[in-house]
């Protein structure tokens, strides 16, 4: 995609939404991990959706007006420094970076406690970021601070500071199709990766060797990381939500589940597959798998423009609860069954999330407490599960059952895109894949 007017168009709205005011936009900042050593760095989701511009110690402020009308785009980012490049590589400089990337100007970050709080005066709002980091929040508190401090010279602050995440968590919800374009590529490369792990899945391996052959793909097709900790989960571990151990052997009879997806250019793919470890379900594992199969394909299905976010969800839930009764897991009706959340037993979170720059994507799911209605450009996973664990009142031959499925569904205008179709999912794709 067009890069530099990907983003400048980007900003443009934001301004046309702010209309008076200046947003200052930090980075992530580099963490250490341990003395000396720093963990892969990884920009921020709403300074890169803004800037595209990925390297550390980088600053975004966006004018909409400076007393004279007129709206600028700066960038502050680290100084052109040929000798730290040796030790950590290629960075731009402030003049290679507001030309590669549209700005309007652009400084050392180094100077930015001198230029923000002038670029602050008579300004009637801030926007910002405010409570997503202590440090950065008192910095900024600090800057409007420094410019009250000039009243007596007829110089006036901010008497506003508001939280730019409520303009760009919108923005952010509507995948143009560039977007779409990577998140189907991220799914291709994930979806592959599934497929590699069933193949090479056998009983007396551990879990993290499948894991190993999940990072392997992700790198081996380009994408720079996962896009969350991978979950491969055999046996009752599979029954933990959020299992990312990933050290227990593989064990024939048991059902192996994988939720592992990469990121690719920023955005993020998720799925989740579940199969046999011994490449052929047994009688009650294809059950369980086919009802919860059943229970996403149904909700897929309601993925449709006009549709409101929590259909998806309640679709899934009316056939989980219908087949926990078919099974003896659950007595009584289904309206029963959901009205007691007696489900939750086996059952016990939401059938999906927002995708995008981020595995949980920014966007609201309620508008003034109403469930919202999906529309065209909007991403989501669709993921219900069922999880039984050991109880005295579950027949035995379901102890340590664990299903998840998960796909990425983009809203189309006619209906929607199912994102990872490349991995398989029904129980004779998986028993043929595998054998």
């Amino acid at each position: 995609m067009n890069q530099i007017k990907t983003f400048n168009d980007r900003r443009l709205r934001l301004l046309s939404q702010m209309q008076k005011g200046v947003a200052i936009i930090a980075t992530s900042p580099s963490r250490l991990r341990n003395r000396d050593a720093f963990y892969p760095y990884r920009f921020d989701s709403y300074f890169y959706y803004l800037t595209g511009f990925h390297e550390p110690e980088a600053v975004l402020a966006i004018i909409a007006g400076n007393g004279q009308g007129n709206a600028e785009q700066i960038l502050f980012c680290r100084e052109k420094d040929k000798e730290r490049e040796i030790w950590d590589g290629f960075r731009y400089g402030p003049d290679a970076a507001r030309e590669a990337y549209g700005f309007d100007a652009a400084y050392p970050i180094a100077k930015l406690d001198e230029w923000i709080p002038k670029l602050l005066e008579n300004q009637p709002v801030v926007y910002s970021m405010f409570g997503q980091d202590a440090a950065w929040d008192a910095r900024l508190i600090n800057w409007i601070n420094r410019v009250r401090e000039q009243a007596r010279s007829g110089v006036s602050a901010p008497s506003e500071i508001r939280d730019v995440r409520h303009i760009l968590d919108e923005m952010r919800l509507f995948k143009s199709e560039e977007e779409l374009s990577l998140m189907r590529h991220a799914a291709k490369i994930s979806a592959g990766a599934h497929c590699r792990a069933m193949q090479k899945t056998r009983p007396g391996m551990y879990e993290y060797e499948i894991e190993a052959e999940l990072l392997h793909e992700f790198r081996r097709l380009g994408a720079q990381a996962p896009a969350y900790s991978s979950i491969v989960a055999g046996g009752a571990n599979a029954c933990v939500l959020h299992y990312i151990e990933n050290n227990a052997p593989l064990h024939s009879g048991d059902l192996l589940l994988i939720d592992a997806g990469c990121e690719f250019d920023g955005y993020a793919a998720d799925i989740t597959r579940t199969f046999p470890v011994d490449r052929k379900f047994t009688s009650v594992q294809k059950d369980v798998y086919q009802l919860v199969l059943s229970a996403q394909m149904a909700a897929i299905a309601a993925v449709q423009p006009g549709n409101t976010w929590d259909m998806p969800h309640q679709t899934a839930l009316q056939v989980l609860a219908q087949g926990f009764i078919d099974l003896g897991l659950c007595q009584g009706s289904v309206d029963a069954v959901i009205q007691s959340e007696d489900y939750k037993r086996f059952y016990m979170h939401r059938t999906g999330h927002w995708l995008g720059l981020d595995v949980h994507d920014a966007g609201e799911y309620k508008l003034k407490g109403q469930w919202r209605c999906l529309s065209p450009g909007m991403a989501l996973t669709v993921e219900p599960g069922c999880y039984i664990r050991p109880a005295d009142n579950v027949p035995q031959h379901f102890w340590n059952i664990g299903v998840r499925i998960e796909d990425d569904v983009a809203v189309t205008s006619a209906g929607h895109e199912v994102l990872t179709v490349a991995a398989p999912k029904t129980i004779a794709e998986i028993e043929e894949l595998t054998q």
